[in-house]
């Protein structure tokens, strides 16, 4: 059967953050993501999660400032301390909630990034994922890398499969995998079946939203029922992460996950 999690930087933001533990408990989910904790005290989460019986299945490193635009720093050349750095504080949250797997967001490129630029921050890049990949390792969590599109995210540096494919085997270290989300995925390159048989053996986590307008995944261009169907097929037993940003109101968009036991109240 298929786990979803649910992702309370967009589900259930009807209530204030560590409110919608308790409100993603309430309908059946047992697992759920975020962006970052990093706003809170690990163990103000810590205790939303034993109170409501849910496993912490994924959050970003420190990603930059995000409120000026940053979109992660695993790229970006002259950031590496930095970067090492986050990689502490996310391992520091990760222990204390128990979390398997870290996504290091990679960052953007600069508007006229030439070919020597991209270099450059492809350089930065696989020596920060080295580093923390085997700090990951030593923890014993998975080290996440997820391809992003340009549409959503302007100049991000990791936007294709077979781009995150290549970088993991250059990396060449076993604790990092893909964070293989089909919404960016159809936006960027469509052919979904196909490249989830070829990232499989690299998948550490799946999201999905519906395309393209980022709501349920009950309506759009993609076929869930079938690609999910496909995914477990496969032998997948991780999480899937519901990513997306409902239509009108969580609970009342939760209609296409009662097949995967969300949507009643318990």
């Amino acid at each position: 059967m298929i786990k979803l999690a649910a992702n309370l930087s967009m589900l259930f933001t009807e209530h204030e953050f560590l409110d919608r533990f308790s409100a993603a408990a309430e309908v059946g989910f047992k697992g759920v993501e975020y962006l970052f904790p990093y706003a809170f005290e690990a163990q103000d989460i810590r205790q939303r999660l034993d109170a409501h019986g849910l496993k912490q299945v994924l959050f970003n490193l420190p990603p930059g400032d995000w409120d000026a635009g940053e979109r992660g720093l695993a790229s970006l050349p002259g950031r590496e301390q930095e970067f090492r750095d986050s990689v502490e504080v996310a391992l520091r949250y990760a222990e204390a909630l128990d979390c398997p797997r870290l996504h290091a967001m990679a960052g953007l490129l600069p508007e006229d990034a030439d070919d020597a630029v991209y270099r450059r921050h492809h350089a930065s890049y696989i020596d920060n994922l080295r580093y923390a990949a085997e700090a990951c390792a030593s923890a014993g969590r998975t080290l996440l890398i997820e391809p992003i599109n340009g549409r959503d995210m302007p100049g991000f540096f990791l936007q294709t499969q077979q781009q995150a494919r290549d970088i993991v085997r250059e990396v060449g270290v076993d604790s990092l995998k893909v964070q293989f989300d089909l919404y960016h995925c159809q936006i960027v390159q469509g052919d979904l079946m196909h490249e989830m048989e070829a990232q499989y053996p690299q998948i550490g986590h799946v999201q999905i939203a519906g395309v393209p307008e980022r709501h349920e995944p009950d309506r759009g261009e993609v076929n869930y029922p079938q690609l999910l169907e496909h995914l477990e097929g496969l032998g997948y037993r991780g999480w899937v992460g519901c990513e997306y940003r409902p239509r009108a109101g969580t609970v009342a968009g939760l209609g296409w996950a009662s097949a995967y036991g969300i949507g009643g109240r318990t």
